[in-house]
C-alpha cells in the first residue's frame, strides 16, 4: 500500500483540531501540513527509506540465528556461550528503546537517527572481522545500542514527514509488516549464506542498508521536528537506567530458560531481579515531572489493543520460526539449505499479506483488522496442533504456516496504526520506543511460555504440538477482547438527560432568546 495515496473510506484517524495532540503547531494558527509538499522532501522515497532501515534493524536479531552451530565450532563455544551471542544484540535493543524514544523526543528525529544508524553500522562493520568470541559478543551489544537509538527515531522523523493524521495512519498501515518481514527475510538469508560462503558475510547487509541510508538522510528527511511548539522532555535517567536493566536482565532470564528449568537459579534469579527493577520503574514513574513513561500511556484501550497485538504476532512468528526449524532439522533430517527454502511461502505469504492489510485498514478500520489477523493467526496455529512424527511440510505445515503470516501481518498492521493514533508529535519518540519494545518482547517472553508449555511433554514433537495449540487460545482470547474493546469505543456516547421534570427539560431545551 502506497502511503502516500488517498483513503478509500475516512477510516483511519479524523483530523485533529489545531488545540489537539496530533498535527499542533505544524502550520499558521496550528493547522497540518500536507505531507512531502511543503517541507519539499518527498514522503514515498522517504519512507521507503525508514521501513528499509526498520527491516534491517530486525534483520540483524536473526543474523546469526542459523549460522549458530558453525560460529560455535569456529570459536569452540558451550551452548551457554552459543545463548550469550545470540542474545547479545536483543538485550540492549529491547532495554534501551523507551529511552531511545525519550532522545527522539528531546534532541529530534533526525539527529538522533543518524548517530544511531552510525553506531549501527560501524558495529556491523566490525562484527564481520570478529576475532573471538568476546569481540562477536561486543560487537552485538554494540549493534543493539545502535538498534536502540534508531527504531524510535525513525517513528519520530516518519511522523514528521506524514504530518496529516491520516496520511500518518495509512504509513503506518505499510510499517506495521515492515519488522516481520525483515525478520523473514534475515532467516532466509542466513541459510543461503551459511551454505555457499561465510557467517561473516551476514554482516554486510547491515553495513550497506546503513551507509545508503546516511547518505540519503539529508536529502530525504526534513530536520525540524514534528512539533517545534513542544517544549522538550527530561531525560529522567532514573526512569531509563531502571527501565533498561529490568527488560534486559528479565528478558535474559526468559532466554535462558530454553537452556534450564524454571526453577533453577540461572532462570528464577535474572527474572526476580528484573521484575523488582520494573516495580521500582514504575514507583518512580509516578514522583517524576517528565516520566519516561507518562502512566496511562499504554493503557488507552485502543493502544493497549495495539500493544498487546504487536506482542502476540511477534510471538507467533517467532514461535513458528523456531520450531519448525528444529522439527525439519532434527525431525525430518532437512540440511540448512532445504530448511530455509521451506520458509520461502512463509516469506511471499507475509508480504501479499501486508499489501492487502494496508488497504484493509483504510476500507475496515485498524480495529477490525487487527482482529481478524488474530482470527486467521488462531486458525493457522490450530492447524500446526496436527503436527507429527512423519508429518508432511507441504500438506501438514506448509498451509498453517502460511495462514499465520498472513494473519500476523494483518495483526501488524492495524495494531501500528491502533499504537500511534492520537499521538502528540512530540511523543512520536515515545511511541515509537514502546511499540518497538511490544515487538522486541514478544519472541522473548512469548516463546520462554510456550516453549514451557511444550517442555510438559515428554514426546518433543507432541511438545510442539501443545506449544501450538496454546498459542491458538491465546490468540483466539485475544481477538474476543479485542472486539469487546474497540466495539465499546466505536459506540456512541449518549448525551446526559437534562435534570428535572418536563417542564424544567423544556426550559433547557428551548433556545437562547
Amino acid at each position: 500500500m502506497d502511503p502516500t495515496e488517498p483513503l478509500t473510506e475516512p477510516t483511519l484517524p479524523p483530523r485533529t483540531p489545531a488545540a489537539g495532540p496530533v498535527g499542533s503547531g505544524d502550520g499558521p494558527g496550528g493547522e497540518s501540513r500536507a505531507p512531502g509538499k511543503d517541507t519539499g522532501f518527498p514522503a514515498g522515497l522517504a519512507f521507503a527509506m525508514l521501513a528499509v532501515v526498520q527491516a534491517a534493524l530486525i534483520f540483524t536479531i536473526t543474523l546469526i540465528a542459523v549460522p549458530l552451530p558453525a560460529i560455535g565450532r569456529e570459536f569452540g563455544l558451550s551452548a551457554a556461550d552459543l545463548v550469550l551471542v545470540n542474545a547479545a544484540y536483543g538485550l540492549p535493543y529491547s532495554g534501551l528503546l523507551l529511552f531511545g524514544g525519550r532522545l527522539a523526543d528531546r534532541y529530534g528525529g533526525r539527529p538522533m537517527f543518524v548517530r544511531g544508524l552510525v553506531l549501527f553500522g560501524l558495529a556491523s562493520a566490525a562484527g564481520a572481522w570478529a576475532p573471538s568470541f568476546e569481540a562477536l559478543v561486543a560487537v552485538r551489544f554494540s549493534q543493539g545500542l545502535g538498534a536502540a537509538l534508531t527504531a524510535p527515531a525513525a517513528l519520530a522523523v516518519l511522523r514528521a514527514v506524514f504530518r496529516e493524521p491520516a496520511a500518518f495512519g495509512r504509513a503506518m498501515a505499510s510499517w506495521g509488516g515492515v519488522s516481520v518481514l525483515g525478520a523473514a527475510v534475515g532467516t532466509l538469508t542466513s541459510g543461503a549464506v551459511t551454505t555457499w560462503v561465510s557467517w561473516r558475510w551476514m554482516f554486510a547487509v547491515p553495513v550497506l542498508v546503513a551507509a545508503i541510508a546516511l547518505l540519503l538522510t539529508r536529502r530525504l528527511l526534513p530536520a525540524d521536528p514534528a512539533d517545534a511548539s513542544a517544549a522538550p522532555p527530561g531525560l529522567d535517567p532514573a526512569g531509563a537506567l531502571l527501565a533498561t536493566l529490568g527488560i534486559s536482565i528479565g528478558s535474559y532470564g526468559l532466554i535462558l530458560s530454553g537452556d534450564h528449568p524454571w526453577t533453577s537459579p540461572h532462570v528464577l534469579v535474572p527474572l526476580a531481579i528484573g521484575a523488582v527493577l520494573l516495580v521500582l520503574f514504575l514507583m518512580v514513574e509516578r514522583g517524576v515531572r517528565d516520566p519516561l513513561l507518562p502512566p496511562g500511556f499504554t493503557l488507552e484501550p485502543r493502544r493497549l489493543v495495539g500493544l498487546v497485538g504487536i506482542l502476540l504476532a511477534a510471538a507467533g512468528t517467532g514461535l513458528v520460526t523456531f520450531l519448525l526449524s528444529l522439527y525439519l532439522q532434527q525431525q525430518q533430517d532437512w540440511s540448512t539449505l532445504a530448511t530455509t527454502g521451506a520458509f520461502v511461502p512463509f516469506t511471499l505469504a507475509l508480504i501479499v499479506a501486508n499489501q492487502l492489510a494496508g488497504r484493509a485498514v483504510g476500507r475496515y478500520g485498524a480495529g477490525a483488522v487487527t482482529i481478524a489477523g488474530l482470527a486467521a493467526g488462531a486458525a493457522g496455529l490450530a492447524l500446526l496442533t496436527g503436527i507429527g512424527p512423519d508429518t508432511s511440510f507441504t500438506l501438514g505445515l506448509m498451509p498453517g504456516a502460511v495462514l499465520l503470516a498472513a494473519g500476523t501481518s494483518f495483526v501488524f498492521s492495524g495494531s501500528a496504526v491502533l499504537t500511534t493514533t492520537n499521538v502528540p508529535a512530540h511523543q512520536a519518540g515515545l511511541a515509537g520506543g514502546v511499540m518497538n519494545t511490544a515487538m522486541e518482547l514478544g519472541p522473548t517472553v512469548g516463546l520462554a511460555a510456550l516453549m514451557a508449555v511444550a517442555a510438559t511433554q515428554a514426546d518433543v514433537v507432541v511438545g510442539y504440538a501443545w506449544a501450538f495449540g496454546a498459542g491458538a487460545v491465546v490468540y483466539l482470547v485475544a481477538a474476543l477482547a479485542a472486539t469487546a474493546v474497540i466495539r465499546r469505543q466505536d459506540t456512541p456516547q449518549l448525551d446526559p438527560q437534562p435534570v428535572g421534570g418536563p417542564e424544567s427539560q423544556r426550559k433547557q431545551a428551548a433556545p437562547a432568546p
